[in-house]
C-alpha cells in the first residue's frame, strides 16, 4: 500500500492507472495467446456437443475470474463501490440486442474482439484488419454517426443503477452465496477441463486469463484508494479502450492517461511475446478461401453490439459477469445465443467438404 501511495504521489493517479492497465493487459495477452482463449470457439464446441478444450479453457477463465475477484472483494482488497458498471443507469435492451449482435458478429468474423487483438499480434493480418473495422464501428456507435441509433435502442428498456444492477444483491445473496456460486463455475470448469484433456498451457492460460481480470480490478482499486478516489476499479474490456486508443492516435487532445490508455497495447505486447516464445508468429492474410466480406460484416456487428451491450465478450462477459452485473449477464447470454444460432445456421452443415476454415488461424503463409 505504501508503494502504491508513493507511486501515485510521484506519478499522479492517471499514469499509475495507465501502468496498471499495461500490466493487466500484458498478463491477459500472454495467457490468452498461449491457451487460445476464445468465446466463439467455446460456443461452437458447446452447440456442436463436442465439449472440448476451447469450452474448458473459457470456463476456466470465467470461473477463476469470478472466484478470485469475489475473494478479493471479501478480503477488502477490491472496492467496487461507485463503479460505473454497477452504479450508473444501465440498458437491458442494449444488453440483449447488443449481446445478440456481438454473438452473430463474432461467428461471422471467426473470433471475438479479444481474440482478434491477440491474433493480430501474432502476424495475423486478417485479424488486424477485422479488428480495425471493429474499433472504427465501436467509435462510431459511441460518439459518432451511429450514436443516435445506439441511444434509441438502448432507451427501450433501462434499469436504474445501484443494487438493482447487481443480480446477486437483488436475490439477497451475500459474500458466502457469491463465493459458493463462483465455486460452482470453477467446479464445472475443472470437470470439462479434465474431460477435455487440455494441455498444461490450457490449464495455465485459462486460469491466468481469468486472474488477469481480477488483477485489473485489484490494481485499479488499490491505486484509487491510494489516491483517495472512489469508483476507480476497472476490469478488462476492449471496445471502449480500443476506441479511445484510436482517437488518441488520430486526434490527440492532451487528455490525461488512464487505465484504458495502455490496456490494449499491453494485450498486444503480451500476445506477441507469447507467440514469439512459442515460435507461433506467422504472417496470415486474406485469400480466396477465407474471403473478406464475412469478416467485415462480423466486425461491424461486434463493434456496434459491444457498445450497446456495455462491453465485449471479455468486458461484459467476464469482467462484468464477475461483479454480477445484470446487464453483463444478459449480454453474455445474448452472445451465446447469437453465436450458437449463427454457427448452426451458417457453419454447422458441411455437405461439400470445401468449407471455409474453422477460424482465423489456418491458411498461413510465411
Amino acid at each position: 500500500m505504501a508503494d502504491l501511495e508513493a507511486l501515485v504521489s510521484g506519478w499522479g493517479i492517471g499514469p499509475a492507472m495507465a501502468l496498471a492497465g499495461l500490466l493487466a493487459g500484458l498478463l491477459f495477452g500472454f495467457m490468452a495467446q498461449r491457451s487460445q482463449f476464445c468465446l466463439r470457439a467455446a460456443v461452437v464446441e458447446f452447440v456442436s456437443r463436442s465439449y472440448g478444450r476451447k469450452l474448458a479453457i473459457w470456463l476456466l477463465a470465467f470461473g477463476s475470474a469470478i472466484l478470485s475477484l469475489q475473494m478479493l472483494v471479501a478480503a477488502g482488497l477490491v472496492d467496487l463501490s461507485g463503479i460505473r458498471a454497477l452504479d450508473s443507469r444501465g440498458s437491458l435492451s442494449g444488453a440483449v440486442l447488443g449481446g445478440l449482435m456481438f454473438g452473430i458478429g463474432m461467428v461471422l468474423a471467426r473470433g471475438c474482439a479479444s481474440r482478434l487483438l491477440v491474433l493480430s499480434a501474432t502476424g495475423n493480418m486478417r485479424a488486424l484488419v477485422t479488428g480495425l473495422v471493429f474499433v472504427v464501428t465501436a467509435q462510431a456507435a459511441w460518439q459518432g454517426a451511429l450514436e443516435p441509433l445506439r441511444l434509441a435502442l438502448s432507451e427501450l428498456w433501462t434499469i436504474e443503477g445501484g443494487p438493482s444492477r447487481d443480480w446477486m444483491a437483488r436475490l439477497g445473496g451475500g459474500t458466502v452465496a457469491r463465493l459458493a456460486f463462483a465455486g460452482l463455475w470453477v467446479s464445472a470448469a475443472l470437470v470439462f477441463a479434465w474431460r477435455g484433456k487440455i494441455s498444461a498451457w490450457g490449464w495455465i492460460g485459462g486460469v491466468g486469463a481469468g486472474l488477469a481480470v481480477a488483477l485489473a480490478y485489484l490494481l485499479s482499486s488499490r491505486i484509487g484508494a491510494a489516491g483517495m478516489e472512489t469508483g476507480m476499479a476497472r476490469g478488462i474490456t476492449f471496445s471502449g479502450p480500443s476506441a479511445e486508443l484510436l482517437m488518441r492516435i488520430l486526434a490527440p487532445n492532451g487528455r490525461a492517461p488512464g487505465f484504458d490508455t495502455l490496456l490494449v497495447p499491453g494485450v498486444f505486447l503480451g500476445s506477441a511475446l507469447g507467440a514469439l516464445m512459442a515460435g507461433e508468429w506467422r504472417l496470415t492474410v486474406f485469400d480466396t478461401r477465407s474471403g473478406m466480406m464475412r469478416y467485415m460484416a462480423g466486425a461491424v456487428l461486434m463493434g456496434f453490439g459491444s457498445i450497446m451491450a456495455g462491453g465485449c465478450a471479455v468486458g461484459a462477459g467476464i469482467s462484468g459477469g464477475a461483479i454480477f452485473s445484470v446487464t453483463a449477464w444478459l449480454a453474455l447470454l445474448g452472445m451465446w445465443l447469437g453465436a450458437g444460432i449463427t454457427h448452426l445456421v451458417l457453419d454447422a452443415p458441411k455437405p461439400t467438404g470445401h468449407d471455409l476454415p474453422a477460424d482465423l488461424e489456418p491458411a498461413r503463409i510465411g
